[in-house]
């Protein structure tokens, strides 16, 4: 058989055992495997991803004999009685993260031993508990927590660090274990956002023996953590966390800057129902946002739907101040790049271009002539 013979045989096998949580992570993995081979085929299936809501419940719901989240009040700082955790509700049919394939696999795999708990239990393995996630600011990690919460139909908690450091000398440890001991009693997801903020290198001269106390007090609790939850954190600054940390997560997963393709996505699903409107501007577009994070591509497309929606202006007026606003941003080659894409792919004239992207004319007829634009 084909290969599309052979997924569908195995398709066919997954519904038939009325697993909905396997389907979807092999509808998914189809996607992904057909995105360049079958674009048509793909985004049929994806859109039928998008349209179930997923129902079922997971083995991490079963095994709960908890009282539900509501009834449960999180633990609070004594002396400020600010809640220690923060509460996310997330609905399951939530789409999935902009992530690279790679990425999302891994996630795939995490998702797939979360659900075939039971049988690791049986053979005497345990899912895996614990992963560290990598990555500057707005490239997804937040939104990656909440979606695996909302798909495992868990609570997402997040530790408040500025509820847990309390001003009062020796209660900052016991707000973390207060926290992470609500965390552990029922099947979750929980977040430690920042945590190089509080598990710092135990050799920093400049932490004082109450944050070095925090770091073995997390050390302890990843190595105990239950296989019914899921413990994350998330740091932007790597270099900062205590070497022994990393030896106790499961998994260590970076995320990165968005490729060209990833940006093409993101600029496809966060135009929404105006993506029509801009369609013919998608290859510009994704050559300006190169470098930026996902909320930063986020941010500036929904700025240029406010403006859209309130006829302040023209899709190409729009895109023109986009450019205008972008360039600077760029080193002087990706700046010629651009100028070049838009001589070739727009009706702007070589003067527009010039004046919107600081490249001479002389330098864009150069191009044009010589060679296509360099990607990077």
């Amino acid at each position: 058989m084909n290969d599309i013979e052979t997924d569908l045989s195995h398709l066919a096998r997954l519904a038939l055992t009325e697993n909905t949580q396997d389907v979807r992570l092999f509808v998914a993995r189809l996607v992904r495997k057909y995105r360049n081979i079958e674009p048509e085929l793909a985004e049929q299936m994806d859109l039928h991803l998008r349209a179930k809501t997923h129902s079922s419940q997971t083995s991490m719901r079963k095994v709960s004999s908890h009282p539900p989240m509501s009834d449960r009040t999180p633990p609070v700082d004594d002396e400020s009685r600010l809640s220690l955790l923060k509460i996310f509700k997330g609905e399951s049919s939530e789409d999935a993260p902009l992530l690279a394939d790679d990425l999302a696999q891994t996630l795939e795999r995490l998702m797939q031993e979360r659900h075939q708990i039971e049988r690791l239990t049986s053979l005497g393995l345990q899912p895996t508990r614990s992963a560290i996630f990598v990555g500057q600011p707005g490239l997804g990690k937040t939104i990656t927590a909440q979606w695996l919460a909302s798909q495992l139909n868990v609570p997402l908690y997040i530790l408040d660090l500025t509820a847990v450091m309390s001003s009062l000398l020796g209660r900052s440890g016991s707000n973390l274990r207060a926290a992470l001991d609500f965390a552990k009693s029922s099947p979750c997801v929980l977040l430690l956002d920042e945590i190089d903020a509080i598990a710092k290198r135990r050799n920093d001269e400049s932490d004082i023996g109450e944050l070095k106390r925090l770091v073995t007090i997390i050390l302890q609790e990843v190595d105990e953590w239950p296989s019914t939850g899921l413990l994350l954190a998330a740091t932007n600054n790597p270099e900062l966390i205590d070497s022994a940390l990393w030896r106790r997560f499961d998994l260590v997963i970076e995320f990165k800057a968005p490729d060209s393709a990833a940006v093409k996505m993101a600029i496809k699903r966060f135009f929404g129902s105006d993506y029509a409107r801009f369609t013919r501007w998608l290859d510009i577009l994704a050559f300006a946002f190169q470098g930026l994070s996902f909320s930063d591509i986020k941010r500036d497309i929904q700025r240029l739907r406010r403006s859209l929606a309130l006829e302040a202006a023209s899709d190409t007026e729009l895109i023109e101040e986009f450019i205008k606003l972008r360039a600077p941003a760029l080193d002087h080659q990706g700046r010629i790049n651009l100028a070049v894409l838009l001589a070739k792919q727009t009706r702007l004239s070589q003067h527009n271009i010039s004046s919107i992207t600081g490249v001479s004319r002389d330098t864009i007829r150069k191009y044009i002539s010589e060679k296509t634009p360099k990607t990077k």
